[in-house]
């Protein structure tokens, strides 16, 4: 555990806030903390409104800035070795471990791979982001020019995306395409979570079987589209989610009866090989991260 530097959260008051007590607009925006640890936040002088220090008597209007000056707090270890795969005056390529948060979330503020990348390399910004327990392949933008390319890439499926995990069971396929929309769906400990919803987004994996095992089926996932948890969610909508992962069962709609979360680890889900247009010369660039030993197989050798 190590102590970081605080952080402010910054909220601006819409028109259903407006009368509202304070502490009620934090309880409700921000459930994660209970209408009590509120009321202390504002007690201990945490929370400012407009830029003045608030009271339990302060009520929120459309526009207010309320801001939690978060005291410094002790973020749980993370791994913090990574590999540099690539690295040029446009773009940043880094085979992420599994553990490590790719950006700030969940607690987590100065142990992510985005500190531990920038404090290596220089000011980088992320292309796109992994799950913490996802190992694998992250792309970093050097310049303005290199992110907008590079961003443009992953939204129009101009960059090839292909993962490989570990999935419960053995599917009566050798390949199968998943189109099931994702989106969020209610969940008791969290009010929602990214799962299988016939009104979410479109979302698209093509799965190819890699080796049947005794603790399950190793899988090549390609993706064009990059839906929140999108791989964990399709498998298990499929009848077969990844093993070790207790948010997603078999249906791809979030568990209610676990305390899992979903940056939990517990499954083997790995970015293996991304390729795209490289943002300079538009030249076509591949690259790869070496396979953690559960998921490489005898024909990888």
């Amino acid at each position: 555990m190590a102590l970081n530097r605080g952080y402010a959260y910054r909220y601006q008051a819409g028109p259903a806030d407006a009368g509202c007590g304070l502490v009620a607009v934090l309880a409700t925006r921000f459930p994660h903390s209970t209408l009590a640890t509120w009321q202390r936040r504002v007690d201990d002088g945490e929370i400012t409104v407009n830029a003045a220090p608030a009271s339990a008597a302060t009520t929120v209007h459309p526009g207010h800035v309320v801001v939690w000056q978060r005291p410094p707090w002790d973020e749980p270890e993370v791994p913090r070795d990574f590999d540099v795969i690539h690295d040029d005056a446009d773009l940043v390529v880094i085979a992420k471990p599994s553990g490590l948060p790719t950006m700030p979330a969940g607690g987590f503020l100065d142990h992510t791979l985005l500190a531990f990348v920038r404090a290596r390399c220089g000011d980088v910004h992320p292309v796109h982001r992994l799950g913490r327990g996802t190992s694998g392949l992250v792309v970093f933008a050097r310049t303005a020019a290199a992110a907008s390319a590079l961003g443009a890439a992953w939204r129009t499926r101009a960059a090839t995306k292909i993962y490989r995990t570990l999935v419960a069971g053995a599917p009566p396929w050798t390949s199968l395409e998943i189109a099931t929309p994702i989106g969020p769906v209610p969940h008791s400990g969290l009010r929602t979570v990214h799962g299988a919803s016939p009104s979410g987004r479109p979302a698209q994996s093509q799965v190819r079987v890699i080796a049947r095992r005794s603790d399950g089926t190793v899988c090549e996932v390609a993706i064009t589209t990059g839906r929140p948890h999108q791989i964990r969610i399709h498998l298990a909508a499929a009848g077969h989610p990844l093993v070790g992962d207790l948010l997603y069962p078999p249906g791809g709609v979030p568990a209610i009866d676990t305390p899992a979360r979903p940056g939990d680890g517990g499954y083997l889900l790995h970015a293996h090989r991304v390729a795209f247009a490289h943002p300079r010369d538009g030249a076509w660039q591949t690259f790869v991260a070496p396979l953690p030993p559960g998921l490489a197989t005898p024909d990888d050798a």
